[in-house]
């Protein structure tokens, strides 16, 4: 049995169609993804030459049974209990892949908060708000769209929390060092 062909969306991916009907600023930045990178987000802050800490990936969790994204800087994790007492939750644990495909209508590494098939809890990291726009993905590898944070939260329904934290790094003789090193 053949498969059926994807429905292209007239103008673009379902995240920018939504924001094309919104009517809100945007704009959108593209670049050829490498499969061989380590990480989706900072392939993009590199290849678009924008700070890792504008640039924002869009994860789903599983809190207390229910999906939620969270939305925070690549240049960070996403501490999953600062999530869980955001959404109101006790436990969050990261979402099968598969499921969170299925359920946002995009690929892992093309998650966009934006045009989901099923739209989920949001959950925007607070550092957000600290910078005139950020970016997030459009819905398909190899295209983000920047944004003003305000415009995000509006248009995903998203409350603002810190659920991100920086990234720790390896210090000398096996210590944690922060961003900054040790």
């Amino acid at each position: 049995m053949a498969k059926k062909a994807k429905k292209q969306q007239p103008g673009g991916t379902p995240a920018t169609v939504a924001l094309t009907a919104a009517g809100v600023a945007y704009t959108v930045h593209a670049y050829e993804h490498d499969p061989a990178h380590p990480s989706y987000g900072e392939e993009a802050a590199e290849a678009m030459g924008v700070s890792p800490e504008r640039v924002f990936k869009t994860l789903v969790a599983d809190v207390d049974g229910t999906l939620v994204v969270a939305v925070v800087p690549v240049a960070g994790s996403l501490d999953l209990k600062a999530l869980a007492a955001a959404a109101g939750g006790k436990r969050a644990a990261m979402a099968d892949p598969a499921l969170a495909e299925r359920t946002t209508g995009y690929v892992r590494g093309g998650i966009s908060p934006l045009g989901q098939r099923k739209r989920l809890r949001t959950v925007l990291d607070s550092s957000a708000s600290a910078h005139t726009t950020v970016c997030v993905s459009a819905g398909r590898r190899g295209l983000e769209v920047e944004l003003s944070p305000a415009d995000l939260a509006a248009l995903t329904g998203a409350v603002l929390a810190p659920v991100g934290r920086p990234l720790r790094r390896q210090g000398p003789g096996g210590s944690q060092a922060g961003p900054g090193g040790s």
